[in-house]
């Protein structure tokens, strides 16, 4: 028996940012876990990391969570942190999976010594503040709970 495949559909103001193929790890209903390589073209280097191709990425989603975590290995399978996704609920729907990007992040690197709260001027530029209020403000409180569970253990929250 083959594993199921999904699409994921990663969409920031209103448009597809990437959309890429993931095998389904597993699903209680409210997380979905999936694992895909590096859908990108070519290496992003953020200074703090690089992710580039041969990278596996297992992306964690909530459908009743306001964000979406991403363990981060090498190809090699060494651990280089989590890439945590400041989100609306994900919506699974059969083959499809959408998220919709607010714009802040959060990195925990592999040891837990670097916690960095990343895009919080692209969120403020966003304009959400002003157009979504009630969905702004769950940003930040998703963006802080991260930041708490990075500083104590990020691996918790994924048991």
């Amino acid at each position: 028996m083959s594993a199921r495949s999904v699409e994921v559909t990663l969409v920031k103001a209103g448009r597809t940012k990437i959309r890429y193929p993931a095998e389904v790890v597993a699903d209680d209903g409210t997380r979905l876990t999936v694992r895909a390589p590096w859908a990108a073209e070519g290496v992003r280097d953020f200074g703090f990391v690089r992710f580039e191709p041969g990278d596996v990425f297992v992306e964690h989603y909530w459908r009743d969570r306001w964000y979406a975590v991403k363990e981060v290995r090498s190809a090699g399978g060494a651990l280089k942190g989590w890439y945590c996704d400041i989100t609306r609920p994900a919506r699974v729907d059969g083959a499809e999976v959408a998220v919709e990007d607010l714009d802040l992040d959060l990195w925990v690197s592999a040891d837990g010594s670097e916690v960095l709260r990343l895009d919080e001027d692209e969120f403020e530029a966003s304009g959400l503040v002003d157009s979504d209020p009630e969905a702004a403000a769950r940003a930040v409180v998703a963006l802080d709970e991260l930041e708490c569970l990075g500083r104590e253990g990020l691996v918790e929250l994924l048991r």
